[in-house]
């Protein structure tokens, strides 16, 4: 996720969540740091975005990836 990301859903929600701390442990998070998930954001019909936790992409290099949705 990238920071421009969390900064939008934290402003969204009114600039804080509340999360529990299971939320941040390995077995949630798919590894120490969550370094094997990556964000998906879905364009919907009315104008809003969806954004999913996918598998990451193989490989070490950042970048965007159109799957075609």
């Amino acid at each position: 996720m990238s920071h421009a990301m969390l900064i939008a859903l934290l402003m969204h929600h009114g600039g804080s969540m509340i999360l529990p701390a299971q939320a941040f442990e390995t077995d949630a998070m798919g590894g120490p740091d969550g370094s094997f998930h990556a964000v998906e954001m879905t364009p919907l019909s009315d104008g809003t975005l969806r954004l999913s936790v996918v598998p990451r992409p193989a490989g070490n290099n950042g970048r965007t990836e159109d799957r075609g949705r």
